[in-house]
C-alpha cells in the first residue's frame, strides 16, 4: 500500500547525500517532496502541514554527528514523526473489567467489518479467551450467516438469532447468554450502511447505551482515502470510540487514512488487517509501521509471527538433520513452504523485509498460488523421490507433471530452487548466517 510514499520518501533522501549539514536551504526542497508525497497518499491537508512543521522544527540546522549523511539525519527525524503520528506506542485492547468484556464493532458496510470480528475472535482465543460472537446486522442479507461460518470455521462460539428479531433484543439475549456461561468476550457485529445516515447512527448509539462495551472499536477501510478521515471522524463525535481497526492494509490504495486517522479522531489504532485470511489481523504498532513505509521493513514483527507459526520441535529436528550432514530433501522444502503459507505467504514476507532485500525482487510478480502448485508437484512424488531429488529423470518428471497437472517445466523449475535451498541450508550448517543471507538474497528474484 505504501510502495509509492516508500520511493518518493526514499528520492528525498538521495537528494541530500553529500551535504555536511541540514540547513533550511538544502532541507527545503526535501521538505516540498515530502508534502507532496504524503498529499498524493491521500493523508488529510492539516495533518501533512503539522507534520512538516514538526519536520522543519527538529531537522532544522541539525549537526551531522559520526557517520549520519544529512539524508539519514532526515530520516530519523521523519521515522520518528511519522511513529508519533500514528501513536507512538502501541494501544492494546483494554479487557479489564467483570466478564464478559464487550467490544462493540461499528463501522460502514464494506469496510471488513463482520470478517475482523471473527479475526478479532481468532486473536483472543489464541489468547486463551473464552469467546462469543454474535451479530446484530438483521439488515444485510446473509450478514448473520456470514459471522456463524466464520465461528464454525475458528471454533469460536456464536449466538444464534434471526433477521427477523430487532437488533438491541438480540444484544440482549447475548449478554444475557455469555454472563450466564462464563465467556470471557463477547464480540458484537453491528449494521452498517453505505453511508453515513441517522437511523444507523440512532441504532448502533441505542446498543452502547444497553451494552455499556469497554471496547468500541471502529472498522475503517484504509483504501477509501479521506473518506476513510471523514467517516471515522462522524462516528468519533456519534460515539465514545475506544480505537481504531484499519483494514485492508494490503490494498493498492494510497494508504493516508493510516496516517490521518489517529489524529484527526484522537484514537489510537489498535488493529490492522494486513490479509484476507483469518489469521490476516495484527496489533498495530506505529513504529513498526513507521519502519516500513520509509523501507526499513519490520523484521520484529516477521520474528513474532515466525516464533507463533513455526513448529518449534520440527525446526529442532531439521537443526539436528543439517547439523548431522543429511540432505535437505524435498520433503524439508514442503514443510518449509507451509510455515511460508502459515506466517500469510510470500507477499506478506515481502512487505516485511527491509528494502535492499525487497528490492530483490523488484518488478517479480508475487503468486502466492505458486506455493500450492509447487506442494502439490511435491504430493505427486514417492517418498522416495522426495528423499533423492537425483533419481528424477525425464520419465519420472513426465508422470509427476501429469499427476500434479502442470507442465514438465515446472518441475525443473522448482528442482532448480530446490538445489538453490539445498546450498543455503547447507551453509547455514556450517554456521555461515552471514554468507547464508546473501545467498538468500539472491534468490528472491527466482522464488
Amino acid at each position: 500500500m505504501f510502495d509509492n510514499l516508500s520511493g518518493r520518501l526514499a528520492g528525498v533522501i538521495k537528494q541530500l547525500r553529500g551535504q555536511a549539514r541540514l540547513t533550511d536551504e538544502n532541507i527545503q526542497d526535501a521538505l516540498r517532496d515530502v508534502r507532496m508525497a504524503l498529499l498524493e497518499a491521500d493523508v488529510a491537508l492539516p495533518v501533512v502541514r503539522d507534520f512538516i512543521a514538526h519536520v522543519k522544527e527538529r531537522a532544522l540546522g541539525r549537526d551531522v554527528v559520526g557517520s549520519l549523511t544529512p539524508g539519514q539525519a532526515l530520516i530519523q527525524v521523519v521515522h520518528q514523526e511519522l511513529a508519533k503520528l500514528m501513536g507512538e506506542s502501541q494501544a492494546e485492547l483494554n479487557l479489564a473489567t467483570t466478564p464478559p468484556a464487550i467490544i462493540l464493532m461499528a463501522g460502514l458496510q464494506g469496510a471488513g467489518k463482520t470478517t475482523t470480528c471473527g479475526k478479532l475472535a481468532r486473536l483472543l482465543k489464541e489468547q486463551k479467551k473464552k469467546v462469543l460472537l454474535v451479530s446484530c446486522d438483521v439488515y444485510r442479507p446473509a450478514a448473520i450467516e456470514q459471522l456463524r461460518l466464520l465461528g464454525k470455521q475458528l471454533e469460536v462460539d456464536f449466538f444464534d438469532a434471526l433477521a427477523t428479531d430487532k437488533p438491541l433484543d438480540i444484544a440482549r439475549a447475548a449478554l444475557t447468554h455469555a454472563k450466564t456461561r462464563y465467556y470471557d468476550v463477547l464480540i458484537v457485529d453491528t449494521a452498517g450502511r453505505l453511508a453515513i445516515d441517522n437511523a444507523m447512527m440512532a441504532e448502533i448509539s441505542a446498543l452502547h447505551a444497553a451494552l455499556n462495551p469497554i471496547e468500541t472499536l471502529f472498522v475503517v477501510d484504509a483504501m477509501q482515502g479521506q473518506d476513510a478521515v471523514n467517516t471515522a471522524k462522524a462516528f468519533n463525535e456519534a460515539l465514545p470510540l475506544t480505537g481504531i481497526v484499519l483494514t485492508k492494509l494490503d490494498g493498492d490504495a494510497r494508504g493516508g487514512a493510516a496516517l490521518s486517522v489517529r489524529q484527526i479522531t484522537g484514537k489510537p489504532i489498535k488493529f490492522a488487517g494486513v490479509s484476507e485470511k483469518l489469521t490476516g489481523l495484527e496489533p498495530f504498532y506505529p513504529e513498526r509501521m513507521a519502519s516500513r513505509i520509509l523501507g526499513m521493513g519490520d523484521v520484529l514483527s516477521l520474528i513474532e509471527e515466525a516464533h507463533k507459526q513455526v513448529d518449534q520441535e520440527d525446526a529442532l529436528k531439521l537443526a539436528k538433520k543439517l547439523k548431522s550432514g543429511k540432505g535437505f530433501d524435498l520433503e524439508d522444502f514442503k514443510a518449509q513452504l507451509q510455515q511460508m503459507q502459515k506466517m500469510g505467504g510470500v507477499s506478506a514476507l515481502m512487505d516485511k523485509l527491509p528494502g535492499n532485500l525487497a528490492q530483490a525482487a523488484q518488478g517479480k510478480p508475487v503468486d502466492d498460488k505458486a506455493l500450492n502448485r509447487v506442494e502439490g508437484i511435491i504430493n505427486s512424488m514417492t517418498p522416495a523421490e522426495r528423499r533423492h531429488p537425483e533419481i528424477l529423470k525425464a520419465s519420472r518428471k513426465r508422470r509427476i507433471a501429469a499427476g500434479a497437472g502442470v507442465q514438465v517445466q515446472e518441475i525443473n523449475r522448482l528442482l532448480n530452487q530446490f538445489e538453490q535451498m539445498q546450498k543455503m541450508m547447507k551453509t547455514f550448517a556450517k554456521g555461515g548466517m552471514a554468507k547464508m543471507m546473501r545467498n538468500m538474497k539472491g534468490m528472491l528474484p527466482g522464488m
